[in-house]
């Protein structure tokens, strides 16, 4: 039996690959994937797959041609745009959502990427430096992974159980990206320093500057509202994001 070849698209990371280990495939800033079938939407109905918050993970595993490629390694922002590319090439670049009370039409492609700034890079890996504005401390860090972003769940739901009542996903952040203070890289130095030290001005202003050096996809849309007037969204993906009304 011939094997069956599926057709593909690649797709490129907004961090352009930078931040991987020059042996992994990801260094090469993009990743093949193929075309949804029914076995794709096998997978976006499991509902024990739904239950266990694995939809998203199982979908991608099954759709990036490359089996080397560990979605554990990809970055956050690399992976919504392998997402939201698959998203595109199974049910078209139209997406609906609503609008305080408006529907909107979503045009998926015209969604830019927000690249990494390679100046920003040292020691040619997954580091970056922030001096504090008001402290004047020195943070080393890193951007997250999916991985990381599984580690800090699964803490923050631990948290959790205490019930106490207080939500420390923040702080379980900034602990897990947060690779040194002033040199110091001792994980009891890191988390004292996050309790105990960390203002909140200076979170306020370490957290921006994440927000604006993350590769990512840019999900700022702009649309016409029912005044004629120019406005702006972040598009939001809800449950028709990946199981669009037929």
């Amino acid at each position: 039996m011939a094997e069956v070849k599926f057709t593909t698209e690649v797709v490129d990371l907004p961090s352009q690959g930078l931040l991987y280990p020059k042996e992994s495939s990801l260094s090469s800033g993009k990743v093949e994937v193929k075309y949804m079938t029914a076995r794709e939407e096998d997978i976006l109905t499991s509902v024990n797959l739904i239950k266990k918050g694995l939809v998203i993970e199982k979908l991608l595993e099954s759709l990036i041609v490359d089996k080397s490629v560990k979605l554990d390694d990809l970055l956050l922002g690399d992976k919504n745009a392998i997402l939201i590319a698959s998203r595109i090439l199974a049910y078209g670049k139209e997406y609906e959502i609503e609008v305080n009370g408006q529907p909107v039409t979503v045009d998926l492609t015209k969604l830019k990427d927000k690249e990494l700034d390679e100046n920003l890079i040292i020691n040619g890996k997954n580091e970056f430096e922030f001096e504090l504005p008001a402290t004047k401390r020195k943070l080393t860090f890193k951007l997250l992974t999916q991985n990381t972003e599984k580690n800090i769940t699964e803490e923050s739901e631990g948290y959790a159980k205490l019930g106490d009542g207080i939500n420390r996903e923040l702080s379980t952040r900034l602990k897990h990206q947060i690779l040194s203070v002033d040199g110091d890289s001792k994980k009891a130095t890191i988390d004292s320093f996050v309790d105990n030290e960390f203002l909140s001005i200076d979170s306020i202003a370490f957290r921006s500057y994440l927000k604006d050096i993350t590769p990512d996809v840019d999900m700022t849309y702009t649309y016409i509202d029912l005044d004629g007037e120019e406005k702006e969204v972040v598009v939001p993906m809800t449950v028709t994001f990946l199981w669009p009304s037929t």
